[in-house]
C-alpha cells in the first residue's frame, strides 16, 4: 500500500523528463522555419551597372521569388568593394541583411590595407557560390583591331599611348589587365575609374580605349556594337562565348574567371544558412536561369559554402603573387 505514491512518483518524474527531454529535442532554431518573414537587404558592394551588381540582382530576382519575400538590393560601392562588405560584416546577423562577393574585397583588400575592420575568411557565413564569369577583352570600335593578336602588335606600336580603363585599383579588370600586359609585352596607362560602369562609360566614349572586365558588365554593349570583343579568358571556346576565341589561343596559358557568391554576416543562424543555400539552388538550377545568366556571358555554378571558402582561400593566395607583381602599394 505504501509503494503505490512512489511508484506514482516515478511515473511523474519520467513524463516531466519526457517533457523536457522534448523540449531540448526540438530544433535548435524554430524561427529558420518561418524565415523570412520580412525583405531581405542584398548589400551590393559595387556600383550599379558592374558584373557584381548585374548577376546578384538577377540572382535577388530569383530568390525572392523562391522565399517568397522581397529582396532588397543595396548598393554601397567605394574602396573597391571593401565600403560595403564593411557595412554587411557589422550588419546584425539574424538572416535578413546578405552580401554578394566582392573580389576586391574578400582577396585583394587583405593585401593592400594595414587596417581592415573584417577577416576576409572568419567574419562571414559562406551561404555558396552561384555564378562564374570570364573576362572580356574589349576596345573602343575605332581601335584599327578585330583579334588579340592584332591588338597586343597595335598597343606595342602604341606604346603608353593607349589607355587601359578598370573599375579602380585592384579591380578585377586592373589586375587582369595588368596580367595581360606583363603576359603579351606591352604597356598602357592605366586609369582607374569609380567602378565598374563608369570604366565602361570612358571605354565607349574613347576615353579610354580598351579593358578586360568581367562578361557580365559588358555583353549588352557588345552586341549592340557599341564595344567590341576580341577574346574570352576561358581555357578554350565555349558555347558560352559563342564564337569568340579564347585569349589563350593568342598567349597559351592565359586563363581568368571570376566566381560570385553570397555571404552572410558571422553568427547567421546554421539553419538559416542551409535554408538560404538550399533555396539558391533551387532558384538557379532551371533553364530558364541558366539562360539569364548565359545572356550575361556568364554560368550558373551552385556551390556550397564550403566549397566558396576553398575558393577564396585559393584566390587570396593567388592574389598575394599579382598584387606583388603589380607593385600595388599597402596603404
Amino acid at each position: 500500500m505504501r509503494r503505490a505514491p512512489v511508484k506514482r512518483m516515478h511515473w511523474r518524474a519520467f513524463a516531466l523528463a519526457c517533457i523536457a527531454f522534448g523540449v531540448l529535442a526540438a530544433p535548435a532554431s524554430p524561427a529558420a522555419d518561418a524565415y523570412p518573414l520580412r525583405p531581405i537587404r542584398l548589400i551590393m558592394p559595387n556600383a550599379p551597372g558592374s558584373s557584381n551588381d548585374t548577376l546578384g540582382r538577377l540572382l535577388a530576382a530569383r530568390l525572392a521569388g523562391e522565399l517568397g519575400q522581397q529582396i532588397v538590393v543595396d548598393n554601397r560601392a567605394g574602396a573597391g568593394g571593401v565600403l560595403g562588405t564593411e557595412i554587411g560584416a557589422g550588419a546584425i546577423a539574424d538572416g535578413y541583411t546578405l552580401i554578394v562577393s566582392s573580389e576586391g574585397a574578400l582577396s585583394l583588400a587583405p593585401h593592400i590595407y594595414k587596417k581592415l575592420s573584417y577577416d576576409p575568411l572568419r567574419d562571414f557565413e559562406f551561404v555558396g557560390v552561384f555564378a562564374d564569369t570570364p573576362n572580356l577583352l574589349v576596345t573602343n570600335p575605332t581601335l584599327p583591331v578585330k583579334t588579340a593578336r592584332e591588338f597586343i602588335d597595335y598597343a606595342k606600336a602604341k606604346a603608353g599611348q593607349l589607355n587601359l580603363a578598370s573599375a579602380g585599383a585592384g579591380s578585377q579588370s586592373h589586375l587582369t589587365g595588368y596580367a595581360l600586359m606583363l603576359a603579351a609585352g606591352f604597356n598602357s596607362l592605366h586609369v582607374p575609374y569609380t567602378g565598374g560602369a563608369a570604366s565602361i562609360n570612358a571605354l565607349v566614349s574613347n576615353e579610354s580605349q580598351w579593358s578586360i572586365p568581367p562578361a557580365a558588365g559588358v555583353m549588352t554593349l557588345v552586341r549592340s556594337a557599341r564595344l567590341r570583343a576580341l577574346a574570352h579568358t576561358l581555357p578554350k571556346r565555349s558555347p558560352l562565348m559563342g564564337e569568340l576565341p579564347a585569349l589563350a589561343e593568342t598567349l597559351p596559358g592565359f586563363t581568368r574567371s571570376g566566381w560570385k557568391g553570397l555571404l552572410a554576416p558571422r553568427g547567421t543562424p546554421r539553419p538559416i544558412v542551409d535554408k538560404l543555400h538550399a533555396a539558391m539552388r533551387r532558384s538557379l538550377d532551371t533553364r530558364e536561369a541558366r539562360e539569364q545568366f548565359a545572356q550575361q556571358g556568364s554560368e550558373v555554378v551552385l556551390g556550397d559554402g564550403a566549397e566558396m571558402k576553398r575558393l577564396l582561400e585559393k584566390e587570396i593566395a593567388d592574389t598575394a603573387l599579382v598584387v606583388k607583381a603589380a607593385g600595388l602599394r599597402v596603404e
